[in-house]
């Protein structure tokens, strides 16, 4: 009976995990897999993580690297972002349908749909709908910049209720990202999630969407990024300039693609300043 006990508690725990409330560790805590849609037979999700002191501002940090959107546990997942939960910010962590099986613009409407799902559940995650930022690295940049600027303000006659709502957010930091696909799209091995049709990667091409109406922009990069040149966010800075949009572009001196070190503290430094710069109250 003993035995058969544990097992029916082994599978409540399984029943009751998606979304559960948990306590994670000490200064924050953890709502997981939160689902935010559906795609071939699968959820798509994101976990939220919330401090114990939060600011009323959220950030959606973009889990992909080479546009793959790997899940770890959460407290594994917490050392990338534990600088923005210090700092106050309730952060998103969101999964997109990954690469090899999914590309860059499957991608792309995933993470765009997760900002809608937010925006719309935001009283319940304790947020201000109107102070979200998007954060992310490589192609986790690459994402956050297509959030940022490519927002629209939802269909209101779409019958799915999470597409009536904005996609806008109001700041965005990105690290080291690629930002004009059409000169890497193609079959790639290492990243397959690019070899997708040529005539698509204008419209996932962040330095295509610089416009009047973006949100401020940081991009943070590394001068010995051998992976994803610093050319990028040089000319994502000039079409955000050219466009009349509020941008910083910081350079540190020596560092590599995924940042390590005195680079990654400077990083994270400049990320936490930027959101409590942009985040700190509703948009004038």
């Amino acid at each position: 009976m003993r035995a058969i006990r544990c097992l029916l508690a082994g599978l409540v725990l399984l029943v009751l995990a998606p979304a559960e409330r948990a306590a994670a560790e000490p200064g924050y805590t953890a709502v997981v897999n939160v689902i935010y849609g559906h795609k071939a037979g699968m959820a798509l999700i994101y976990d939220v993580f919330r401090p114990r002191e939060p600011n009323g501002a959220g950030v959606l940090f973009m889990v992909s690297g080479g546009w793959f959107s790997r899940w770890q546990p959460p407290p594994r997942r917490v050392a990338t972002f534990e600088h923005l939960l210090d700092a106050g910010f309730t952060v998103f962590a969101v999964h997109h349908g990954s690469a090899p099986r999914f590309k860059v613009p499957e991608a792309v409407a995933d993470v765009r749909r997760a900002v809608r799902h937010v925006r719309m559940n935001a009283a319940e995650h304790g947020v201000d709908p109107r102070r979200l930022g998007a954060h992310g690295g490589s192609a986790g940049g690459h994402l956050a910049l297509m959030v940022g600027l490519a927002g629209d303000v939802g269909d209101a006659t779409a019958a799915d209720p999470v597409e009536r709502v904005s996609g806008h957010v109001q700041a965005v930091v990105a690290l080291f990202p690629p930002v004009d696909l059409t000169r890497i799209v193609g079959p790639n091995e290492r990243f397959p999630a690019l070899d997708f049709d040529p005539e698509l990667a204008a419209g996932v091409s962040p330095v295509r969407f610089a416009s009047a109406d973006d949100p401020p922009v940081l991009l943070i990069h590394g001068d010995a990024d051998r992976l994803v040149p610093l050319a990028n966010s040089t000319r994502m800075g000039a079409a955000l300039d050219a466009a009349g949009v509020a941008n910083e572009v910081v350079v540190i001196e020596g560092a590599e693609h995924g940042f390590r070190g005195a680079a990654q503290a400077r990083s994270r430094q400049e990320t936490v300043a930027f959101f409590e710069r942009h985040l700190s109250g509703p948009p004038s």
